[in-house]
């Protein structure tokens, strides 16, 4: 501490130019001193204020910034801004989990028919079921690539059907879909968008669009903002549980991403687009 060395060698030199190597005004010095050498009451709520945030960071796993922290600690009755959690992170030089740039997996370059795009950039739904999203991507392990299908209701952005395999293949999206059907109890007319994947254009998936009376939604070539949401759970996916772990077996990466989306991302993770909330919580919610 910068006041206990300047106390240690008062005697030796100035504390006029202690002070001012060390970049601490001698106001403070001296308050300190009249305290006892112990810290301010306001260096004493920050130590609190420090203590609370790191320990939700953690509990976080690393992959919340202010905005998600300020949300969990005021749900834990600790009253905070977002000003201060920011504050106390820079002061524990805590980050959340950063961004990598990754590519698509999917190859539109076939000549099996294509459906229209139905759903045209608008994410928004006021019920369950109006609006399903997939998207297809890959991760790497120490055996080879892993491939995981996702199915998202665009109503609370919960990830309701997923399949993973070493190969990309129409199973796979099958599986995903197959999955979100069990779990949302079979609706009809739902809208279920994708890229123009060969494996969204095969023969298995659009059969099990037509025999669940599903419409079938596809984003226009080469544009990949028709299908954001599911791109930003993969950025969440990667960012937040894959970036900077090794995974030596493709059963390692499995139990990874079964841990982040039904115990973190469904049940935990706070999402903008639905009121800093999670999807279950979400949708508990507007059903009471």
């Amino acid at each position: 501490m910068k006041y206990a060395f300047i106390q240690q060698h008062r005697q030796a030199f100035s504390t006029q130019r202690m002070c001012a190597v060390l970049g601490v005004a001698r106001s403070g010095y001296y308050a300190w001193r009249q305290r006892g050498g112990k810290p301010s009451p306001r260096r004493r709520q920050q130590a609190i204020t420090d203590q609370r945030v790191a320990e939700a960071f953690e509990h976080g796993k690393g992959r919340s910034g202010a905005p998600r922290l300020t949300h969990d600690l005021n749900g834990a009755g600790v009253s905070v801004c977002r000003n201060t959690v920011a504050a106390s992170l820079r002061r524990q030089n805590l980050r959340a989990k950063a961004a990598r740039k990754y590519k698509a997996t999917t190859n539109s370059r076939h000549g099996l028919p294509v459906a229209p795009n139905l759903l045209k950039q608008d994410f928004t739904a006021d019920a369950p079921n109006q609006k399903w999203v997939g998207d297809i991507t890959y991760l790497a392990t120490g055996e080879g690539w892993l491939y995981l299908a996702v199915l998202i209701d665009l109503y609370s952005r919960k990830v309701i059907g997923w399949a993973m395999s070493d190969r990309m293949t129409a199973d796979l999206v099958g599986d995903a879909l197959k999955m979100a059907l069990w779990r949302r109890k079979m609706p009809k007319q739902v809208i279920v968008h994708s890229d123009r994947g060969s494996q969204y254009c095969s023969t298995l998936y659009q059969s099990l669009v037509i025999q669940h009376e599903l419409k079938c939604s596809m984003s226009a070539k080469g544009n990949c903002y028709d299908n954001a949401c599911a791109e930003s759970f993969f950025h969440s996916l990667k960012v937040e549980a894959i970036h900077g772990e090794r995974f030596e077996t493709r059963n390692a990466m499995r139990r990874q991403v079964f841990e982040y989306i039904e115990l973190d991302y469904n049940r935990q993770r706070r999402h903008s687009a639905i009121g800093m909330i999670s999807p279950e919580a979400f949708e508990a919610r507007m059903i009471a």
